[in-house]
């Protein structure tokens, strides 16, 4: 069987920085809440990943990872802050490497996306902060009484404090064998927050003026590319906002992305993945969306001159085919056909239906129990 000639663009390998992936079919970071009973990654998380590279994934990035211990609304969210973490993660990086895959680690500090009544966060000893005392509108701590929503959070004194933190989440992914790291910049945690007006309120260096909020993301990028490199580090940015009480006018939106992005790009990094505007994550605050919609892909790929170009956000085999064959981008993560179909390149490729039935009861599993945790998790079929 042969691949559709619609789907071919995405079946040429692609160099990125020392690394050749097989196809440009990338499986994007999406939360799955599995790590228990602590957030160190277990049995059925190495099991997962693996089947994703059994699939043929030109690139896997994993679920968010915590570079600290935070109070997060996902109740089993894995970490990489302590050597049982990166014990965890290698034996996923191994199951990934046996099956010929390769995968990198997403890199993930909420910010004031946390609660200081949840366990990790009191374990942590530490107050919910970020980069001004404005809290998120909306949050459902489920795991806390009363289901409470975001909390006005301290503001940090010292961001700068922050960049070790970033830099000890590096190495241990190093250690545990990952072939890279994405700075998960998107969707507003801590980095988006600092870029974003509506939460960073700052008149210090870090606050104000595009540039200032700029400096936390550019500085963590520095700080994880003396680590790794800059042909082994990728950032995730969601320009238009929404998702978690985030967003700018429109002017101020794009001139505040393309200078991050330009600057970003001078890093020579591994790659810039852009995510487009999604209406099923933009929440409605005062009877409107939260969100700024607005060209993602068109608005800031020309402006990327060092790094690939990596699209997420709603894609079609088909749409990120065209895209790729245009020179667009050079490859496209995808989220939701990868939790439903653990061999969606293989799929792709040979011309097989996509199973389009994600069940979202078990998106994000209950409880701890590691075989109810399965389902809707490592269950689902392959294609014959």
């Amino acid at each position: 069987m042969t691949t559709p000639t619609s789907l071919a663009p995405l079946f040429s390998p692609l160099q990125l920085g020392p690394l050749t992936l097989k196809n440009r079919v990338g499986v994007s970071a999406t939360t799955r809440n599995r790590s228990v009973p602590t957030s160190i990654p277990n049995a059925i998380n190495v099991d997962y990943y693996r089947q994703r590279a059994a699939g043929a994934a030109g690139l896997i990035v994993t679920e968010g990872v915590l570079v600290e211990q935070q109070g997060t609304e996902w109740e089993h969210a894995p970490g990489i802050w302590s050597q049982n973490h990166v014990e965890g993660w290698r034996k996923v990086t191994e199951a990934v490497h046996a099956e010929g895959g390769l995968i990198f680690a997403q890199l993930w500090h909420l910010g004031r996306l946390s609660h200081p009544d949840a366990s990790e966060q009191i374990k942590a000893g530490k107050p919910v902060y970020g980069p001004s005392a404005i809290s998120a509108r909306g949050g459902k701590f489920r795991l806390v009484e009363g289901e409470p929503g975001y909390v006005t959070p301290t503001a940090i004194e010292d961001p700068s404090t922050l960049l070790p933190i970033w830099k000890q989440a590096a190495i241990n992914a190093k250690e545990a064998g990952f072939d890279g790291v994405e700075v998960h910049g998107a969707n507003g945690y801590l980095i988006h927050q600092f870029l974003d007006s509506s939460s960073n309120q700052r008149t210090d260096q870090w606050g104000g003026s595009i540039q200032n909020r700029s400096r936390l993301g550019l500085e963590v990028l520095k700080t994880i590319v003396d680590v790794w490199g800059p042909d082994r580090v990728g950032i995730k940015l969601s320009p238009t906002g929404g998702y978690n009480d985030m967003g700018m006018p429109l002017e101020e939106t794009l001139e505040t992305f393309s200078y991050f992005i330009t600057e970003a790009d001078k890093l020579k990094l591994a790659y810039i993945v852009l995510a487009r505007y999604g209406e099923a994550i933009d929440p409605v605050f005062d009877g409107k969306r939260r969100g700024t919609p607005h060209d993602v892909i068109g608005s800031y790929t020309p402006l990327i001159k060092h790094s690939l170009k990596f699209g997420n956000t709603g894609y079609t085999g088909e749409e990120a085919a065209q895209a790729v064959a245009r020179g667009e981008l050079d490859a496209v993560f995808f989220g939701m056909q990868w939790i439903s179909n653990p061999d969606l390149a293989k799929r792709f490729e040979l011309g097989k239906e996509v199973n389009m039935n994600v069940d979202y009861t078990s998106l994000y599993g209950t409880g701890d129990d590691l075989e109810v945790l399965k389902k809707g998790y490592t269950d689902y079929p392959v294609a014959a």
